[in-house]
């Protein structure tokens, strides 16, 4: 596949996921939606793609999906100053460019119960002609140089490419001699092997892989026969990454962003 235009380039983002693992953050919420400093963790992965030319979002949804499309049918509403006359219901922006995204958004609601292969399945009529699309979960955070995956899955011919990332460990792991302590790290990266840390990109004929089944899973079906087609690279990235999967992660997440430390931060 030659390179093309990022903005030819839909972005397909799993939306549809509880979250419930991480009650203490909010349950009112589907997972995507779960703030990291004052705005959901899905708004921060859209701006990561947005900075490297992708502005056209296809959200796949199915828990509280209506959180989801209330929330970008009032966006102007939610992130900008305005003066609304409630006679006329003239209402006049004071936005300043604040919270004016140049986004594209479509929200299909691929089922309550769907798994992530049938939910990008039936969501598939939304890519229209694209001749590829990008592919991540709405609940992970990485300083991932979209331009660079771009090129890579343009440059090797496959069908698919998946980013690899080392696994951060969920406990705190220690460094001994003997009886001793050597090394106290809170939460290291591991660097003994990778894992798929989304971020993917497929060309078009990748979706021939997704049956229309509610039970048909991305990672073990769909990635499997195109794994075992060899038709799957993997690109590694070294930098930072993290899923939100746990309360835990949640805060931690969130005080990167309030110290003005957050590495995702690349627009």
């Amino acid at each position: 596949m030659e390179n093309v235009n990022p903005a030819d380039i839909p972005v397909v983002i799993l939306a549809g996921g509880k979250g419930t693992r991480i009650r203490e953050a909010s349950e009112a919420l589907p997972k995507p939606m779960i703030d990291v400093g004052g705005k959901p963790i899905m708004w921060h992965i859209m701006k990561t793609y947005a900075a490297h030319g992708h502005n056209r979002f296809v959200l796949l949804l199915g828990y509280k999906s209506w959180t989801v499309k209330e929330y970008f049918l009032a966006y102007r509403e939610k992130t900008s100053d305005f003066t609304v006359n409630l006679a006329s219901h003239a209402t006049e922006y004071h936005d300043d460019d604040y919270g004016c995204e140049d986004f594209e958004i479509t929200m299909a609601y691929t089922g309550l119960d769907t798994l992530t292969g049938g939910r990008l399945n039936r969501a598939s009529r939304y890519l229209k002609d694209a001749p590829a699309f990008m592919l991540t979960y709405g609940d992970g955070l990485a300083d991932i140089d979209i331009t660079a995956l771009r090129e890579f899955h343009a440059a090797h011919g496959k069908i698919g490419t998946v980013t690899a990332v080392h696994p951060t460990s969920r406990f705190g792991e220690l460094g001994i001699d003997g009886e001793m302590v050597t090394d106290f790290a809170e939460k290291p990266d591991l660097n003994t092997g990778f894992v798929n840390g989304g971020y993917f990109m497929f060309n078009r004929e990748f979706l021939d892989y997704t049956p229309d089944s509610n039970g048909d899973m991305l990672e073990s079906d769909a990635l499997q026969r195109l794994t075992k087609d060899g038709q799957l690279a993997m690109r590694l990235h070294d930098g930072f990454w993290r899923g939100m999967d746990t309360y835990r992660e949640y805060v931690e997440l969130n005080k990167l962003w309030d110290d003005g430390e957050a590495p995702w931060r690349v627009w």
